[in-house]
């Protein structure tokens, strides 16, 4: 797989890849304002500075195509047009969110969607991604499946049977690893031998790293495998290198002894900011004045203040609930 041997995206649609990443980016700093204030209680996982990787890849995929996510799934469930409100109605635990309040953070889902839900489980979404790439396969009407997860997920036992099966029965699957330097509060490279990319060598399966910083590139190399994967040719895995900005967790600090990464090393990061590049990219190209991104702007700036205004007045789920939607 060449990361270079698609074109450039057409300006429309480089520039709601743009939207889609802003509009993540807002969201989440949202979230991680009323998790400080106190108006959120309980843990979530941010992805702010690994926008790109779920924006590049889902700008090829529709809402017949499946996803399949991690507990740091906010960018996966917006990169696939879920609904901002639905998810912060969810998020704060109201009857009319994604989940019906019941889900939370972790497991926001829009089967409408194709989104087959964030996950709490490590590597918990690998599977059912398999199983989506399966049922893809025998309808026959070229949909895909795409696991997202973690360098963390990818040291899950799964990883390695998901891309057997795949292989051996030509599955329409991408496993996308989101490589960003840590497991939880562990350097990769402390618990993670080899290249994950490689991994997929052994069973014939193309296996690419990708800067995942560089939306453009990860929508290049998506871009080629979701095409190989429709037309029946296998799966493939992504190794998408990029960086959180915020903690593993927004309320990390109140129960770790001290950090475990360099401020240093964050700004470095910050500085190769995946937004920044794009605008840049946008305006260098002609595809983006100045007035344009005002209206970028203006546009999610007033999506994110609805999302976390009205859902915040809506009822919280009745008591007896709880025992819908249960096996036994």
């Amino acid at each position: 797989m060449n990361a270079m041997s698609s074109p450039d995206p057409d300006p429309a649609v480089a520039l709601e890849m743009f939207q889609r990443m802003l509009l993540i980016r807002r969201m989440e700093e949202r979230l991680g304002e009323v998790v400080t204030t106190g108006e959120l209680p309980g843990p979530v996982h941010l992805c702010i500075g690994q926008e790109a990787v779920s924006v590049g890849v889902c700008a090829h995929l529709d809402d017949a195509d499946w996803i399949a996510s991690t507990h740091r799934g906010h960018g996966h469930f917006l990169a696939k047009g879920g609904d901002p409100e639905k998810m912060i109605a969810e998020i704060f635990g109201r009857e009319t969110g994604i989940c019906g309040g019941k889900g939370g953070s972790m497991h926001v889902a829009d089967f409408s969607r194709g989104i087959l839900g964030a996950n709490g489980i490590v590597g918990g979404g690998i599977g059912i991604a398999v199983g989506a790439a399966l049922a893809a396969q025998l309808d026959g009407q070229g949909r895909v499946a795409v696991a997202f997860f973690g360098d963390g997920g990818a040291n899950q036992g799964v990883i390695m049977e998901a891309i057997n099966l795949a292989a051996i029965w030509k599955l329409p699957l991408l496993l996308v690893c989101e490589n960003n330097g840590f497991s939880e509060f562990s350097p990769t490279s402390t618990v993670t031998a080899g290249e994950i990319a490689k991994r997929a060598e052994p069973f014939g399966v193309p296996g690419i790293v990708v800067d995942g910083n560089d939306v453009l590139a990860v929508w290049r190399v998506a871009g080629e495998a979701v095409r190989r994967a429709r037309s029946g040719a296998g799966p493939a895995v992504i190794e998408a290198r990029t960086y959180r900005w915020r903690g593993h967790v927004e309320t990390e600090k109140s129960f770790l002894s001290g950090p475990y990464r360099e401020d240093d090393e964050i700004r470095q990061w910050q500085a190769r900011d995946p937004l920044a590049a794009m605008e840049r990219w946008l305006v260098s190209a002609g595809a983006m004045d100045p007035s344009a991104l005002d209206r970028i702007r203006a546009t999610v700036a007033a999506t994110v203040d609805s999302a976390y205004t009205r859902p915040l007045s809506d009822a919280y789920p009745a008591g007896e609930s709880a025992f819908q939607h249960m096996f036994a």
